[in-house]
């Protein structure tokens, strides 16, 4: 990582290239892969305008939840709705998020505020879990539905994951 000096602030300039290499996937437009990891306290005290990953993060659960609810109605014909529904949040829930994004070292790549660094936010399971969220929205952006279903069932739900 290398520092950059703007408006009396130094920000740190992330090579993201070990993460695209873990999570399967080059962004075409690297903004949406470095919003997608700007936490809004990195955002405030940047001292200049910068997007950070809450609207990717909305964006990217809402996919998730539609690839999930998708891959539960085609795989369980005989199912409730409330069944169905129970295990999609089950499948969804921050918890099993975060472990995922644990493995795949996303915390590393989070650019966070002094504060919530001294706090151990890197490690935090809603940011962990807020993070890959917004991964999926923003590989969502730069690409297409396919390569998120591609990402998600690699990476997020593997083949020892039973629907």
């Amino acid at each position: 990582m290398k520092d950059i000096f703007i408006y009396g602030y130094i920000m740190q300039k992330n090579n993201y290239d070990e993460l695209e290499e873990k999570i399967g996937y080059s962004f075409s437009n690297k903004k949406l892969l470095e919003e997608a990891l700007t936490h809004k306290t990195y955002a405030f005290e940047a001292g200049v305008p910068l997007n950070y990953n809450e609207r990717l993060e909305f964006l990217g659960d809402s996919i998730l939840n539609f690839i999930v609810a998708d891959q539960l109605y085609k795989s369980n014909k005989y199912f409730s709705e409330g069944e169905l529904t129970r295990r999609r949040s089950f499948s969804v829930n921050n918890k099993f998020l975060a472990k995922v994004a644990k493995q795949l070292d996303i915390g590393t790549y989070l650019r966070l505020g002094k504060g919530e660094q001294k706090q151990s936010g890197s490690e935090n399971r809603t940011n962990l879990a807020n993070a890959l969220e917004s991964l999926i929205g923003a590989i969502y952006l730069d690409s297409d539905l396919d390569h998120v279903r591609c990402f998600i069932s690699e990476k997020i739900f593997t083949e020892a994951f039973q629907f």
